[in-house]
């Protein structure tokens, strides 16, 4: 088994803000309704790029998506000829989980991607499901993925004395399978001393079965270069994560509710 950390300091996210605006995103997605297809928050304004495609809006079972007519055709196709991306609504309960579904066949490859959020106006926890696989293939083709965000226990984290040694347990813990291998990602956030936060990510991967020596002389071979990879993803997530935080606004109570609301409605 090979087994690849690293550590990386990022802005603090409001706990509070975050919750708050969580809310109202549920909120006005519960408040919406279907007028010919289109979703419209309370105000009348369509929510851009989502459609009814099919079901009962809000209900087990509905579709959305884009209408045929606002995709751009794909390979020279006309845009009525290419099938619409769409998602499954498999519950729908604000104060209790949310749960969408969604199939996507991208460069030969069938991707089933599963969503669930516990308790979406207060997240308490996000999971995410991944199966891929391509229909002319075999077993190499196929792979499977499964994550959880345990965010009560990620705030928890945070709230414990900067002195005072990591969580025990990982609040975001990922694994991936293969014919070949698999792998465990984890992710643990401790409080820095001036308000940052000091994440940890460690990889860990390992051959499966009787490919395990196979797996293990390859990642000898290619050690460094995967760590190497490794270290540069996660400080592309700081990044990345950084300018999400100065995008954000710093907003509370209807105002809040309101920017929220101009993003869902502005192409």
């Amino acid at each position: 088994m090979a087994r690849f950390e690293h550590t990386v300091t990022v802005a603090a996210l409001d706990r509070h803000w975050f919750e708050e605006a969580a809310g109202h995103a549920v909120d006005l997605f519960d408040a919406s309704r279907e007028q010919d297809g289109a979703i419209l928050l309370p105000d009348g304004r369509p929510i851009h790029g989502l459609r009814l495609l099919k079901g009962r809006h809000l209900q087990s079972g509905a579709w959305y998506g884009e209408s045929p007519e606002e995709k751009d055709g794909e390979d020279g196709k006309a845009a009525s000829e290419a099938a619409p991306e769409a998602a499954v609504l498999r519950e729908w309960r604000p104060s209790r989980t949310v749960e969408v579904e969604s199939r996507v066949a991208e460069e030969g490859m069938s991707l089933r991607v599963g969503v669930r959020l516990r308790e979406p106006r207060t997240p308490k926890a996000l999971e995410v499901s991944l199966d891929g696989h391509n229909p002319k293939g075999g077993s190499l083709y196929r792979f499977s993925g499964r994550a959880k965000a345990d965010l009560h226990a990620w705030w928890a984290a945070l709230e414990r004395p900067s002195s005072a040694p990591s969580a025990a347990r990982a609040p975001v813990v990922g694994t991936a399978k293969h014919r070949l291998g698999r792998a465990r990602l984890t992710v643990t956030p401790r409080p820095a001393e001036d308000g940052t936060w000091r994440v940890s990510v460690v990889l860990s991967v390992r051959g499966r079965w009787l490919l395990r020596p196979v797996v293990a002389v390859g990642l000898l071979f290619a050690r460094r270069p995967v760590e190497r990879g490794f270290r540069e993803g996660v400080d592309s997530a700081a990044e990345e994560w950084a300018e999400l935080l100065a995008e954000l606004p710093s907003l509370h109570g209807e105002a809040l509710r309101a920017e929220i609301a101009d993003a869902l409605t502005t192409p």
